[in-house]
């Protein structure tokens, strides 16, 4: 069974902004009244008691999320929400409701949670039950951080071999994006980052593909770009079988290296520069992350 067209569009239908104030002591949290639609078909008119549970349901809710401190209920994302919460709930038949909740990160402008519930019975007793377990949900999509805005700059070549020209060949532009695609793909799967288009990126240091050169740069364009942070990274061919990479990481605010990874000696033709650069990204800054926030815990 599935929940009716009905009330998606009415779940989905909101504008977010382009930027939300930062709230100081808690975090800001919106939440409109969720909508209610009954498909039961059932004779007898339920309307005022669906309106009651539904307000009771609300309150219960917005007091949950708002005890321990830790958030706070705001009218809209331009009072300083950092969370917009919206639902809606649909009656199919006399012992069985769907919930359709979904929290929306209003910076990043993703989805942390989309989830539908069903939960039987249709008395105080049954809505009681579904606002504890809902709430225990909403907090948890909350609790979760949101993902780092990460603008990946194209990887550079320098090339260290005597037959070194001036322009790139083309085999070699053409391995540099597969392994600018295959860091951007892991990153972008890890769920921490949320990577940004680093296509309107302008100054001569980027089309030059000398970033590397440019003293940090590349953390202002970011920050331009709408950024938190900024990855560059580099294949330093040696010989025509043997390379190593490198990457650097900085916050886009201050300038500051967050990270950095350099690979040892490689042995192998350009078509595994991308298989060597994914492979360090993952052990130098995804699983060192992971490691270090187990270490925290």
């Amino acid at each position: 069974m599935h929940l009716s067209r009905s009330i998606l569009p009415a779940l989905l239908l909101f504008v977010l902004p382009c930027a939300p104030a930062a709230a100081e002591a808690a975090i800001g949290v919106a939440m409109d009244d969720f909508s209610y639609t009954d498909t039961s078909a059932e004779p007898a008119n339920q309307t005022a008691a669906h309106e009651r549970r539904l307000s009771a349901f609300m309150a219960a809710l917005r007091r949950d999320i708002g005890e321990g401190g830790r958030y706070r209920l705001v009218a809209s994302a331009q009072d300083g929400a950092a969370f917009k919460v919206i639902g809606g709930i649909q009656k199919t038949s006399t012992l069985v409701q769907w919930a359709k909740i979904a929290v929306i990160d209003v910076g990043a402008r993703k989805l942390v949670m989309d989830k539908l519930y069903t939960f039987r019975g249709d008395n105080d007793e049954s809505w009681e039950r579904a606002e504890i377990f809902v709430s225990r949900e909403v907090m948890a999509a909350l609790a979760t951080p949101a993902p780092v805005a990460l603008a990946v700059f194209d990887f550079e070549l320098e090339d260290m071999t005597a037959a070194s020209v001036g322009a790139l060949a083309a085999s070699d532009v053409s391995n540099l994006a597969d392994v600018t695609g295959g860091v951007r793909d892991v990153l972008g799967q890890s769920g921490r980052y949320r990577i940004v288009d680093v296509g309107g990126a302008g100054g001569e240091a980027v089309k030059a593909r000398a970033l590397r050169d440019c003293g940090g740069c590349e953390a202002a364009i970011a920050k331009q770009l709408g950024a938190d942070q900024s990855l560059i990274g580099v294949v330093r061919r040696v010989s025509r079988t043997e390379y190593t990479l490198g990457f650097q990481l900085r916050d886009a605010g201050t300038g500051a290296v967050l990270a950095r990874g350099d690979s040892g000696l490689r042995l192998g033709a350009d078509y595994s520069w991308k298989r060597g650069a994914v492979r360090l990204v993952s052990d130098r800054l995804i699983e060192s992350q992971q490691a270090a926030e187990g270490a925290r815990k």
